[in-house]
């Protein structure tokens, strides 16, 4: 009865696991749903201010502006890279925060140039903190329901170091989904600005008409770049956040089938069990009753003798 109780016991544990699985991936799927919508809602937004952008940079390419400043005269340890990675809250989600945290090692553990970190995401800050990595800054709020708000406490903590010159370059590390079934970590370059890099983002057609810049382009572009550069973080936070919730997804998915495949072995094992030991309760009964059955011959036989 040991062995039955037992598995008895297993099945029972994994079905109450399978419960928890199955919530988690209804609210990961609520969740990728509500992402997704707003996404779709603020990307006409964003397109109209990029095409706008790439206009203005298109139609000032004389002009010279902070934003565009390369700054190659700082070169190697004298010029410093900040780059803002995004990760989970939690795990339970698949390979997400592996991917971006090995993305972000491999393409900066062997920089050239001084590399600072800044990490939204309790994963990353845990991660960073076991392997002692200083980090520049932490965005103490959650990888959780992104807005806009948060983005922009982003964008102007990162313009305030570009303009000041403690950062020479800012990029991106976050995730998309490429399709319904993986995701893939990637890295996006925000300043200085490069025209080829903004022209690559999205298919956006900028005007070729000959603009008119007032007061001047420059005063325009202090205007633009921010919400700009807000609007890539921030599709980036809500990328991440998607492929978070699809990973997750996934993951319970792939934990339901497992689950499954657990609770029918076991049953298997613990139909085994009960038949085995079936087997061996008629097994004592039978041997028992050819026990009794040869006693009364046997006592049958000495009672014949004695009369």
């Amino acid at each position: 009865m040991a062995g039955l109780r037992e598995i008895s016991g297993r099945i029972r544990s994994v079905r109450d696991t399978m419960k928890i699985t199955n919530a988690m991936y209804m609210i990961s799927s609520t969740k990728l749903r509500k992402a997704k919508k707003d996404a779709e809602l603020n990307d006409p937004y964003f397109d109209a201010l990029q095409e706008m952008l790439l206009t203005i940079m298109n139609a000032s390419e004389h002009v010279k502006h902070r934003f565009t400043d390369s700054r190659p005269e700082k070169k190697g340890m004298d010029r410093t890279h900040a780059v803002i990675v995004i990760t989970a809250d939690k795990g339970l989600c698949g390979a997400y925060n592996h991917n971006v945290l090995k993305l972000t090692e491999s393409t900066f553990s062997d920089s050239k140039e001084k590399v600072v970190l800044y990490v939204v995401g309790e994963a990353g800050r845990q991660y960073f903190a076991s392997k002692k990595v200083h980090l520049e800054g932490q965005f103490k709020y959650t990888a959780q329901n992104p807005t806009l708000s948060r983005a922009r406490v982003i964008c102007d903590t990162m313009l305030k170091e570009f303009n000041s010159g403690n950062v020479d370059d800012v990029s991106i590390v976050y995730t998309t989904m490429k399709d319904q079934l993986t995701s893939e970590a990637r890295i996006m370059h925000l300043l200085p600005l490069v025209r080829t890099e903004v022209d690559d983002r999205r298919d956006i057609n900028p005007s070729s008409e000959e603009l008119k810049f007032v007061p001047s382009a420059s005063e325009v572009m202090d205007i633009i770049v921010p919400d700009v550069l807000t609007g890539y973080i921030y599709c980036a936070l809500v990328d991440s956040y998607c492929a978070e919730q699809n990973d997750r997804m996934l993951a319970m998915d792939a934990a339901d089938r497992n689950g499954s495949e657990m609770i029918r072995n076991l049953g298997i094992e613990y139909n085994r069990e009960r038949q085995a030991m079936i087997t061996q309760e008629i097994t004592e009964v039978a041997a028992g009753a050819k026990a009794q059955k040869a006693a009364k011959a046997r006592r049958n036989k000495a009672d014949e003798k004695h009369n």
